[in-house]
């Protein structure tokens, strides 16, 4: 009899024990028990917003099979360590925590072929064969490429609410950013594979970045020169880079490559508008330009053809909301989109053809300058006067202001 009281007591004692311990991983397995750290709130709260917020964070956050849940349970310990004793000023998901291809491929089918809006011609097949990541294109869709922008540091998790991720969850940074394809399709033409880089498909660590750099501060001003001019250099060599591939995708440029850089290769139709097909209109856009540019910015936007993504400041998107203000007609403003936008600046650093022979040009071209509008073109590329050595304007294409010449002014500014 004995014995049966301690098979009973020992079988409600396994239960107990095991169904205790089953309990608890269905807690920690939950979303709201993600949201019940302060720190998680930008993580929590584009979740909830997100097209994914029906399944839960640890089925893409932790591989498939229960050695892995295990396993990942006890890492994880650590961030209860963090919780207590000081939480990190960045939540940033760290190389061995990206999200595999196993995890994605629980719900997605590998055999897609056109994306959801039905422009885009993307072969998944292909990629998964090549055992590219999806993150490597999709690292926004949960959270909007958040940890990148800068937006869910320490001072701005109390801005994140349900209702305010909305507004920062921005579709550009849910989508795959055309600037991620073109920089690896560019490293392929070049011989690399940069996916199998695990840091090629996760958000720079913050902490790790800061230690760089007061590494480089003790090393002395003497580096930091070496440095910041390796970061001139480092800069013209990217501006010329990504002005070689507009130029490839609008067809102005061929090149001998794997993967085709043009739009076509990419996109099932590309709409140009018909006054592009003008045979005047590389000479005459300067006024449609003028008058429109937010629509021109669409496309011709070189921040849309590179991977990197800017810091933001969260407090300006939540003002700014999802007011988009209309755009008014403005010189000045079309002026520093000509000489910043590599889109723009890939032509107009070259002498236009309009200009001549230099002796002939200096001589005639008051014509081309007789009012405040036609001024106003030609300060597109050149300045008035000397550009300050610390000045905060765009940089002119060109050496050449009008002040070397006209230097007692213009006739306009006497009757004035």
């Amino acid at each position: 009899m004995n014995r049966w009281k301690l098979l009973f007591v020992s079988l409600v004692g396994c239960i107990v024990v095991f169904g205790g311990g089953y309990g608890v991983l269905s807690l920690t397995n939950s979303p709201t028990f993600c949201a019940s750290c302060h720190e998680m709130a930008p993580e929590y709260s584009s979740y909830t917003a997100s097209a994914h917020n029906q399944i839960t964070c640890v089925q893409c956050h932790i591989k498939p099979g229960t050695i892995n849940m295990l396993t990942h349970k006890m890492k994880s310990m650590k961030e209860v360590y963090y919780h207590v004793t000081g939480v990190p000023k960045q939540i940033v998901q760290t190389e061995e925590e990206a999200v595999s291809n196993e995890n994605c491929l629980q719900c997605h089918s590998k055999n897609r072929l056109v994306t959801a809006s039905g422009d885009l011609k993307v072969n998944h097949k292909k990629h998964i064969d090549k055992d590219i990541p999806c993150i490597t294109c999709h690292a926004g869709v949960v959270h909007a490429k958040m940890a990148t922008r800068g937006i869910n540091i320490e001072e701005a998790r109390g801005h994140w609410t349900k209702e305010s991720a909305q507004k920062l969850m921005e579709k550009k940074y849910l989508r795959p950013n055309m600037g991620s394809c073109i920089d690896c399709h560019d490293k392929v033409n070049n011989g690399e594979e940069p996916w199998k880089d695990v840091a090629y498909n996760v958000p720079p660590n913050p902490e790790e970045m800061e230690k760089k750099l007061e590494e480089k501060e003790k090393a002395g001003s003497s580096e930091a020169s070496k440095e910041d001019e390796s970061k001139e250099v480092t800069t013209a060599e990217h501006d010329q880079k990504t002005q070689e591939i507009i130029l490839q995708a609008i067809g102005k440029q061929k090149k001998d490559v794997k993967i085709s850089m043009e739009c076509k290769t990419c996109h099932k139709q590309t709409d140009i508008p018909k006054t592009h097909k003008n045979v005047d209109w590389n000479s005459n856009h300067g006024t449609t330009a003028v008058k429109q540019l937010d629509k021109c910015v669409n496309c011709h936007q070189d921040s849309k053809w590179v991977r990197e993504i800017p810091k933001e400041d969260i407090l300006s998107i939540l003002k700014m909301g999802d007011q988009k203000g209309k755009y008014v007609p403005n010189m000045t403003v079309v002026k520093e989109q000509a000489r910043t936008n590599k889109f723009c600046s890939a032509c107009h650093a070259d002498r236009p053809d309009s200009h001549g022979e230099s002796n002939q040009w200096l001589t005639s071209h008051a014509v081309k300058a007789k009012t405040a509008e036609m001024k106003a073109e030609c300060f597109v590329c050149h300045d008035r006067e000397k550009a300050k050595a610390d000045s905060t304007n765009a940089k002119a294409p060109t050496d050449v202001y009008c002040e070397y010449c006209h230097r007692t002014g213009f006739k306009d500014d006497k009757k004035n």
